[in-house]
């Protein structure tokens, strides 16, 4: 199981937790490599990469060929296990400067811009993208072929079209054309929706991927991936992690954004996760509120240790 490279999501302390609760492949945040060619802070803060989170590919995007190509050599000295393209990023200021799904419009430069990083690069080079531009061009049956033949070591498939941006739902008949079609040779992960172990087990067997890919059902829940592996042996669903189990991985996540970013940064930007941490819980949003506002550890740590004493007698939350 894979988790998705999620921009302000992915990043090392998020990382981390998830790896502690099962995943098996992760990337980092998508990285611009114009930010990489300027050795801009933001950018190459963003390949910091540990050996406990091995293995990790580090994903990067943009729109020239030369720019994207320099990269590989900076992304190279990160040492990572793989280098990613991303070809799937909806976002408008990514995909309308011809960068991430915007390249799926010109798939000539697509394929050309895949051949000439897979040249320079030592490292696997794999491919996130998504089903086509819009409705009236879901060609990624062609584009996985072509891209398999410049030397892609796998791709990953987000079942949604660049206009979907993320509405409606996921439709992974296609991704599952890719994977059956007899040209193609390379493993293939499907992404988009899957959000529990009974859709990634029906999106396995149903289309026959080599795998799933998990972004947003991890934040706040990165136990669905050994939730997923327990019930793939087993046929049941693994305990819900109680109060207890809760604050401890938080308390991690916490720790390490600080470790990473510095107190103030690290403190501001773990405010997000938050509410999906702990979300469910009876009369938690006054906790929430006290969370999001203080700005120091040891106050978080007073709340969180209310929190441990007021839910003790939570056995589980809802998710």
């Amino acid at each position: 199981m894979l988790l998705a490279p999620m921009e302000d999501v992915s990043d090392p302390p998020f990382r981390t937790v998830c790896k502690l609760n099962g995943a098996d492949m992760m990337y980092t945040e998508f990285i611009s490599s114009e930010g990489l060619i300027r050795h801009a802070r933001k950018s190459m803060m963003k390949l910091d990469i540990s050996n406990e989170e091995r293995p990790i590919g580090i994903q990067f995007f943009g729109g020239e060929i030369d720019t994207m190509v320099q990269c590989v050599d900076i992304i190279e000295e990160a040492k990572p296990d793989l280098i990613d393209i991303n070809f799937g990023c909806p976002v408008k200021n990514v995909a309308c400067r011809g960068a991430g799904a915007g390249i799926l419009k010109d798939v000539p430069k697509m394929v050309s811009m895949t051949a000439e990083i897979v040249k320079r690069a030592h490292l696997p080079v794999t491919i996130k993208t998504r089903l086509g531009w819009d409705e009236k061009s879901k060609n990624v049956i062609d584009v996985a072929e072509r891209l398999q033949d410049v030397g892609i070591a796998a791709i990953t498939i987000h079942g949604r079209t660049r206009e979907q941006m993320y509405k409606g739902h996921a439709d992974w008949t296609l991704i599952g054309g890719v994977k059956n079609n007899q040209r193609i040779k390379i493993p293939v992960f499907a992404n988009g929706d899957i959000d529990s172990a009974e859709t990634a087990i029906y999106v396995r067997n149903t289309f026959g991927v080599d795998g799933v890919m998990i972004g947003r059902a991890a934040i706040g829940y990165p136990w669905i991936f050994n939730d997923i592996k327990h019930f793939i042996k087993t046929g049941q669903h693994l305990p819900e992690p109680d109060i207890e189990e809760r604050i401890k991985v938080c308390r991690i996540h916490l720790h390490k954004s600080i470790e990473w970013k510095g107190p103030k940064l690290g403190i501001l930007e773990m405010r997000r996760h938050y509410a999906n941490y702990f979300r469910g819980l009876p009369g938690v949003k006054a906790y929430r509120e006290q969370l999001v506002t203080f700005e120091t550890l040891a106050e978080l740590e007073q709340v969180l240790q209310s929190m441990a004493l007021t839910y003790k007698d939570v056995l589980s939350v809802a998710s």
